[in-house]
Parts: structure tokens; C-alpha cells; sequence
């Protein structure tokens, strides 16, 4: 949980020492009506933590309002997801760009259409991926899953790491004491860094351009995103 937030502050971080950073989104459901105009609140944060480079609307091309899937939100409206858009939009960025984040649209096996998948996408750009996992109980089952659905992936999706979200106040949950400290024990990719509650950094420096540089299958282009 927390993609977003995690995104842009890997965003702001890189565009902070003078790289020119891209941020893509490609589809976005459960967006705001503004007027006459569909919002991704998300696109907008990742926008003006890179800066606020390029277009904004070519940060999430596709932008449907109902909190569902996709495929289901666009159904809604009496539209499709647009596939061929899905993949087109990131060589807006790619041209334009020193490094790209991609921020995934919900988990990888979310579906995008019939026989699609996020982790279609994921393993079509071959950027390695950043697993934002959020600090409750329940993540070291969850996190590992989404590892092992990454390794399964056609022959392998690249994760660069794990990074653990506080995004709520400290509670009675006792696993948050510990699940740093498990992820760690238990995942193959390393378990990157924490970002504590109400913190705009993360608790360890982290080089995510000698990631980005290390596991990026396609070579023109760079990315973190989960």
C-alpha cells in the first residue's frame, strides 16, 4: 500500500540531484469528476514530485471514475481500456527522460481486460519493480506472495526490492515491530528501506539509479515503480 506516496518521493529524490525524472501511470480508476474534467489525484502527486515535468495529462493517459478494475471502471462508462495506449504512453516519457517511474495499478495480478494482467505490463517494459508493502499484519504473507508471483511471471519478473509503508499512526499491532525485520529474513530481493508515519524520506539511503542500472532488462530506459 502506499504506491504513490513511495513513487514520489523516489520521484523527488532523483529529480532533486538535477535527473530528468518521467512519471507514468498508465491507467487509473476510482479518479475524482471535476467539472467536465476526470482527475487522477495520484498522477498529480507524481507529477509535481518530478517536478512537474512535461504534460500532466500525459502522466495517466487513461482516467475512469468507478473504483473498480480497469477494464470494469471503463466498462463503466461505456468505454475499453485502450491497450495499445497502455504501452504507447510510456515513449512520451522515455524520450524526454534521464529516468522513469511507472507506478502500477493495483497488484501485478490485477486484471487490465480479459486476458491481461498488470504483470503483462511489468514484464513487457522489463523494469524492475519496487514491492511498496504496508506495515500491518498479514504483509510478510502478502509480500512474499507478490515475490513469488514476480519469479513465476513468464521467465521472471526483475524486483529490485522491498520497500515497508507506515501510512497510519502507531497502533496495538505488534507485528509492525517486526515485520522489517522478517521481510528481511524471508525475502530473496533485499528489503530496500522503511518510511516511518508522517516521514517524507526514507529511514537508509537507497541508489535508485544503481538499481534502475542493474536489473533493467530493456537498456534505453530506467524505472521503479510496484
Amino acid at each position: 500500500m502506499g504506491k504513490t506516496y513511495v513513487a514520489a518521493l523516489i520521484a523527488r529524490q532523483l529529480a532533486a540531484v538535477g535527473l530528468r525524472v518521467g512519471v507514468y501511470k498508465p491507467v487509473a480508476s476510482g479518479c475524482q469528476r471535476r467539472r467536465s474534467t476526470i482527475v487522477s489525484d495520484d498522477a498529480l502527486t507524481l507529477w509535481e514530485a518530478a517536478g512537474r515535468p512535461g504534460q500532466l495529462n500525459r502522466v495517466c493517459p487513461q482516467r475512469f471514475a468507478a473504483p473498480l478494475a480497469p477494464h470494469l471502471a471503463a466498462r463503466a462508462e461505456g468505454k475499453q481500456v485502450d491497450d495499445r495506449l497502455l504501452r504507447r504512453g510510456l515513449q512520451y516519457w522515455r524520450k524526454r527522460s534521464d529516468v522513469v517511474l511507472v507506478e502500477g495499478i493495483g497488484g501485478l495480478l490485477c486484471p487490465l481486460g480479459k486476458d491481461q494482467y498488470v504483470a503483462d505490463l511489468a514484464y513487457e517494459f522489463g523494469f524492475p519493480l519496487i514491492v511498496v508493502s504496508k506495515n500491518v499484519l498479514g504483509t510478510i504473507n502478502l509480500t512474499l506472495q507478490t515475490l513469488v508471483v514476480a519469479a513465476a511471471y513468464e521467465d521472471g519478473l526483475p524486483v529490485a526490492g522491498v520497500v515497508l509503508n507506515n501510512p497510519t499512526p502507531p497502533d496495538d499491532d505488534l507485528s509492525r515491530r517486526s515485520n522489517f525485520r522478517e521481510l528481511q529474513a524471508r525475502c530473496r530481493p533485499p528489503v530496500l528501506a522503511e518510511i516511518r508515519y508522517g516521514q517524507k524520506q526514507f529511514d537508509r539511503p537507497v541508489d535508485w539509479m544503481a538499481l534502475a542500472r542493474g536489473q533493467n532488462r530493456h537498456q534505453t530506459a530506467q524505472s521503479m515503480g510496484d
